[in-house]
C-alpha cells in the first residue's frame, strides 16, 4: 500500500524592466522580467513550494533564502532539481502529477507550455502526460490584471511505498 501526499503552491512576483522573464524554466521574449533574487520563475516555484508541502518540508523560503547570496539570479529548475532530491530523501519515490496554473496579462502563455511541460517533466523525472499547465488571464482585475506581476498555482501528487 502507497501512502500518497497532495501539496499546493503559490507564487506572485512582480514584473520590472531590465530582467529576462523566465517561467516553467523557459525563458520567454517581453519587454519585463520578473523581480526576484533569484530568476524569479512564479511557476517552478509554486511546484517546488507544492512539492515541500507534500513532503511535510520547510518551504522554498526556509530551503533557499532570498538572503543567502548563493541563490542570487539562482536557476530555479535547478532548485527544483535539489527540491525532488530532498523530497526522495524524505521517504517519497515517485511524484504522480503536477497540475498548475499561471495568471498573466501578457505575453501569451499557451505557446510556451509544451516546452516548459518538456522542460518540468526531465526536471522531476516523470512523463509529461504527468504535468498540466494551464495558463488564464485574470481579466484586468488586481495586481496581475494591472500587469504589475504574474503568479502561479501549483498542486502536486506524491507517493511513499509503505
Amino acid at each position: 500500500m502507497s501512502e500518497l501526499r497532495i501539496g499546493q503552491g503559490f507564487d506572485i512576483h512582480r514584473l520590472v524592466a531590465g530582467r529576462d522573464l523566465v517561467i516553467g524554466g523557459i525563458r520567454i521574449d517581453f519587454e519585463k522580467g520578473l523581480e526576484g533574487h533569484s530568476d524569479a520563475d512564479v511557476l517552478l516555484h509554486a511546484i517546488i513550494d507544492a512539492l515541500l508541502g507534500a513532503a511535510g518540508l520547510p518551504d522554498i523560503g526556509r530551503q533557499f533564502p532570498p538572503s543567502d547570496p548563493a541563490y542570487r539570479n539562482a536557476d530555479s529548475a535547478e532548485l527544483l532539481g535539489t527540491v525532488v532530491s530532498l523530497v526522495r530523501r524524505a521517504g517519497y519515490k515517485a511524484i504522480i502529477n503536477v497540475d498548475s496554473t499561471i495568471l498573466a496579462e501578457r505575453p501569451a502563455m499557451h505557446p510556451h507550455v509544451p516546452a516548459m511541460k518538456e522542460k518540468i517533466a526531465r526536471v522531476l523525472d516523470v512523463a509529461e502526460d504527468r504535468i498540466s499547465i494551464k495558463a488564464t488571464t485574470c481579466e484586468r482585475l488586481g495586481a496581475v490584471g494591472r500587469e504589475e506581476g504574474i503568479a502561479a498555482l501549483a498542486v502536486c501528487l506524491i507517493a511513499r511505498d509503505e
